[in-house]
């Protein structure tokens, strides 16, 4: 089994949220169709624009932590490092 660390844009990319699952499909599905209370469905954060596997429940969760204490400018980078157009690479499954 497979666990990912995710992070999810608004359209405008303004709002920002990193997130982990061991099923990115249904996972993102879920964002998209806002069957997830809280803060995505908020600010309509339903483009997945950065993804990461990890072969175990704790690396992921380390990383999704690391990530999460980050300042924006470094998510970016690491958005940028992979995905330079901010593309939906949800779009790809």
């Amino acid at each position: 089994m497979s666990y990912y660390v995710y992070i999810l844009a608004n359209r405008n990319n303004k709002v920002l949220y990193t997130g982990m699952t061991n099923n990115l499909e249904r996972r993102i599905f879920e964002h998209k169709n806002k069957l997830i209370r809280g803060f995505t469905e908020k600010y309509n954060l339903n483009k997945l624009v950065y993804f990461e596997e990890f072969p175990t429940p704790k690396e992921a969760i380390e990383s999704e932590k690391m990530i999460k204490g980050w300042i924006r400018k470094k998510k970016i980078k690491l958005i940028e490092s992979k995905n330079i157009n901010w593309d939906d690479l949800s779009l790809s499954f």
